[in-house]
């Protein structure tokens, strides 16, 4: 099943999603289908996908449901019948998750796994908190509360705190976080495919748990 397997990966932000895909995508040989970046990459193209997203994003309003599932299917649906990959930030809402069973099923295979890892909301908010990314080679780096932050180890360059990671944006990630996946979570529980994972673990630890539930 190896290389075949068809796995949707669901965390807060924070919980260490990125990393345990790119694990997943590694140890498996899957495609790693990570929704940020196919948007980054339909922009930077100027696709006519891209373009459509664009036109949403410049009047700051959330790119609709439909565009999304578009830029999401197109690259999803191009990965050929018989491999595999794990989905990184998509669906995020049921309606999306409707449409990509339904497209998938087109091709008589759905989702074979849904991993949710799963962080307690104070765990969430003391990682945030103290992430910082070099503002030249964009390193991440943890620091520790009221600790000040160090060159990069990498370039010599400035840490600095985006804005999102700030503690009141946090909140307001966590909370649009869990508003819009619970359902998520719920349709797939429904169906026999959810696997919830402890998060707070170490990366190792919370690896070997996702491989356990494949």
């Amino acid at each position: 099943m190896a290389g075949s397997l068809r796995i949707v990966l669901f965390g807060p932000p924070g919980a260490g999603k990125g990393t345990q895909a790119q694990l997943l995508a590694e140890r498996y040989e899957l495609a790693h289908v990570s929704s940020g970046d196919i948007f980054r990459h339909n922009l930077r193209q100027g696709t006519p996908l891209g373009l459509r997203a664009k036109e949403y994003m410049d009047r700051g309003v959330l790119v609709p449901d439909e565009v999304v599932i578009d830029i999401m299917l197109d690259k999803i649906m191009s990965i050929p019948a018989d491999d595999g990959f794990i989905l990184d930030g998509f669906p995020r809402n049921t309606r999306q998750a409707g449409e990509l069973e339904a497209a998938l099923t087109t091709r008589a295979r759905n989702i074979d796994r849904v991993a949710h890892i799963d962080v307690p909301e104070d765990e969430l908010t003391r990682r945030l908190g103290g992430r910082y990314v070099c503002r030249d080679c964009q390193a991440p780096y943890t620091i520790a509360d009221g600790t000040d932050a160090p060159p990069c180890q990498r370039c010599n360059g400035e840490l600095y705190q985006r804005d999102d990671d700030r503690p009141e944006a946090v909140q307001k990630r966590i909370d649009v976080y869990r508003e819009e996946t619970l359902p998520v979570l719920d349709f797939y529980r429904q169906r026999g495919l959810l696997s919830d994972i402890p998060g707070k673990d170490t990366v190792e630890g919370v690896f070997q748990s996702i491989v356990a539930a494949l």
